[in-house]
């Protein structure tokens, strides 16, 4: 029997919601049909404690009894042991979907964040670091173009490397990254039209919404 427990920040500006990365965890949660309850810490000054829980200041981190795990990754690949809607069951599925995972949290992600900041930011504004972010995101861009084209998941089934590699790209289609690469647009299109994609966004926003009433309140 699992006692897992989400912690996530309890408010955040209306700028990142919908994309802070509880949300992966969230989804994960609610693919996997795995119960759940969610924590919060505060935005603003971080204590001895989420220090101790999160070593760099950072959300989420997952409690599941007496373990406690940080980076949403990791977070996902713990899930993934725990369920079979994570994670394929046969040695090659598994192997395929764990690649996967790191693949979209280096390969794609580490031109992504940059984009997306200077994007999210407003200070896309043509400068050669941006120029080399923007040529660096495009070229791995053209390979996951490759490889959506020719399949529906990464792993053969839905994984968490679905979860981890759409939410990457989701980021990228809000600013019409995609534009030129419809097999990813697609993909991210397919992935969040799942159920639990939508309820673990609303339940997010949802999350950050009534922080919202308690500071009117106050």
């Amino acid at each position: 029997m699992t006692n897992l427990t989400l912690t996530t920040f309890d408010w955040v500006p209306e700028m990142p919601r919908g994309f802070v990365r509880d949300l992966r965890v969230r989804w994960a949660l609610e693919e996997a049909a795995l119960p759940y309850r969610v924590a919060s810490v505060p935005f603003g000054p971080r204590d001895a404690a989420h220090f101790a829980h999160q070593p760099f200041g950072q959300v989420p981190w997952l409690t599941d009894g007496d373990l406690s795990i940080f980076e949403s990754g990791a977070i996902l690949l713990h899930l993934g042991e725990l369920s079979a809607r994570l994670m394929p069951t046969d040695p090659r599925g598994r192997s395929e979907a764990k690649e996967w995972v790191f693949a979209a949290l280096n390969s794609v992600e580490m031109p992504a964040l940059p984009w997306t900041m200077f994007k999210f930011t407003g200070s896309d504004d043509g400068s050669p670091a941006v120029k080399f972010v923007d040529d660096f995101l495009k070229l791995r861009l053209k390979h996951m173009e490759t490889v959506l084209a020719g399949r529906e998941w990464l792993a053969g089934s839905f994984s968490v490397a679905d979860i981890l590699m759409s939410d990457v790209l989701r980021v990228v289609d809000k600013f019409d990254g995609l534009s030129e690469h419809p097999a990813c647009r697609n993909y991210v299109a397919r992935a969040t039209a799942r159920p639990t994609f939508a309820k673990a966004h609303a339940d997010q926003m949802a999350h950050f919404a009534a922080a919202d009433q308690l500071r009117r309140a106050d």
